[in-house]
């Protein structure tokens, strides 16, 4: 089980570098564009989900994240600053 988390988190670090990479390569338009459909997205999925189900992985990497932000941009996140802090503390 553990080696399986493992991989599972060793997976989503690999996946997110490589994503940087490619936001690297790409022009700011683009990701000015992307962007907008992300936050359009999450305000419709906001509206759709009562609980997220998250698992230990997707906690890890947005607790991650959000150490990278300043705390005025916390409000991307859709959960609550104090859970994003209590997930930081665990880690």
């Amino acid at each position: 089980m553990l080696r399986v988390m493992i991989l599972s988190f060793g997976y989503l670090i690999l996946r997110q570098v490589l994503q940087l990479m490619i936001l690297e390569a790409r022009g700011d338009r683009a990701n000015a564009v992307e962007v907008l459909v992300l936050r359009h997205q999450v305000a419709v999925l906001r509206r759709q989900v009562r609980r997220l189900d998250l698992e230990p992985a997707d906690r890890a990497v947005l607790a991650g994240l959000s150490k990278l932000l300043p705390r005025g941009w916390w409000a991307a996140f859709f959960v609550a600053p104090a859970t994003l802090l209590r997930w930081h503390r665990a880690l």
